[in-house]
């Protein structure tokens, strides 16, 4: 277990638009307003479609991440997420976890990572500024190459 304080900045409120791309939108909102690591405490979603992380396959090794991908349509969402900053990529990273329920089947729900997304109607969503310590996601090779949050002085 590894224990930070975190030192908050602002608090931003943003509405993606109908048709936009989900993680597009996101990192345009964080770049507009200076975001370079945070957090997203909640949005709410109505999606045309998203891949979320997961498989109906057995997979090979039950320990290991699940990277593929379940296309999904016609969704209502409720997720959180955390932001960091990618200094190759000199862009905010998002890793966001959502629940969805599938509108035309009975808001049959799923949850998991989120791995794309297009917006249908509306995201309303909440992003709290982190400005200390430093956010980054570095690849644990000993877990899968996993990114994880990390912190730095």
């Amino acid at each position: 277990m590894k224990l930070n304080t975190l030192d908050i900045g602002r608090t931003v409120a943003v509405t993606f638009e109908h048709g936009e791309d989900f993680f597009k939108a996101l990192r345009c909102a964080c770049e507009e307003a200076g975001i370079r690591q945070g957090y997203i405490p909640l949005f709410l979603a109505g999606m045309s479609e998203a891949e979320l992380a997961g498989t109906c396959r057995k997979p090979e090794d039950p320990e290991a991440p699940v990277w593929s991908a379940v296309h999904l349509t016609n969704l209502e969402a409720v997720g959180a997420g955390s932001l960091a900053w990618d200094e190759e990529h000199q862009a905010v990273s998002p890793h966001v976890h959502l629940s969805v329920g599938t509108r035309q089947h009975g808001a049959l729900g799923y949850t998991s990572h989120l791995l794309a997304a297009t917006v249908q109607f509306l995201t309303e969503m909440i992003i709290v500024e982190v400005t200390a310590p430093q956010a980054r996601r570095i690849k644990n090779r000993a877990l899968y190459d996993v990114p994880v949050l990390t912190f730095e002085d």
